[in-house]
């Protein structure tokens, strides 16, 4: 075995045994990685964290050549979130992008522009208003990171340019040219806005797509177009998107 120091983003977590306990963390050099906590459950004090999800901590593992589940023996607390964790619905939007997360990134596979994206993410929403749009960004990124992109460039179909009209293909994933809408009779119509929205935020860093300006339109087509996209290619809905759902009808 050998042994490793990282920072660490706790994506989820899980009672293991009486006394112990196994983390699904997102890691600055080694992307996701599953670690055992042995004895947290039972001596509290052993470990200087509590390992809250999304919490960022320094942890140092053995990590073992034959198994995808490591062990951690120690996990230090570098920042819990605790603004952000006082406001429900931005607990929601964190929940939601942990769990995309590890969701679409594979086991053990290094990109640090996804760790940067989420630990930049879980900054701003500690003070920031803006939790809807901070949210569509993640998603946006974490597409286009994780190979998932839609495809906005060009038809998808057929590869010639779209001009003025388009529509959208779930199944396809991406726009459909005039002449190639038959090719998906389900396809719906999309905002021109929408699309140079999504392209935008592909194409600039975090920081700059704070400043982006979305009007109300664009913004519940922005969400309606991403969350349908993501069901249908992963076939299924995240559990904690149902969740948030609910959380918006209260907010």
């Amino acid at each position: 075995m050998s042994i490793h120091r990282t920072e660490a983003i706790v994506l989820s977590r899980r009672n293991f045994r009486e006394t112990s306990l196994i983390a699904d963390f997102y890691t600055r050099d080694f992307g996701k990685v599953s670690g055992l906590l042995k004895g947290l459950r039972g001596e509290p004090g052993k470990f200087a964290s509590s390992l809250d999800l999304f919490s960022r901590n320094e942890i140092i593992f053995y990590r073992k050549r034959n198994s995808s589940l490591h062990l951690v023996s120690q996990c230090d607390l570098r920042d819990n979130f605790d603004l952000l964790r006082r406001q429900i619905f931005k607990v929601g939007i964190v929940s939601y992008m942990m769990e995309l997360l590890a969701v679409l990134m594979p086991q053990e596979d290094k990109n640090e522009e996804v760790f940067d994206l989420a630990l930049a993410c879980l900054q701003e929403l500690k003070t920031a208003n803006n939790a809807e749009k901070i949210s569509a960004i993640f998603k946006v990124k974490m597409l286009s990171l994780s190979g998932f992109r839609p495809h906005l460039d060009s038809c998808v179909s057929c590869g010639n340019k779209i001009m003025d009209q388009s529509k959208f293909s779930l199944c396809l994933g991406g726009l459909l040219c005039p002449a190639c809408y038959r090719k998906d009779l389900s396809s719906r119509a999309i905002f021109r806005g929408t699309v140079a929205s999504i392209m935008h935020i592909e194409r600039n860093d975090f920081k700059s797509n704070l400043n982006l300006g979305l009007n109300p339109q664009i913004k519940k087509e922005l969400e309606l177009v991403l969350n349908a996209f993501l069901t249908f290619h992963l076939e299924k809905e995240l559990k904690s998107q149902k969740v948030l759902r609910n959380l918006e009808v209260g907010v």
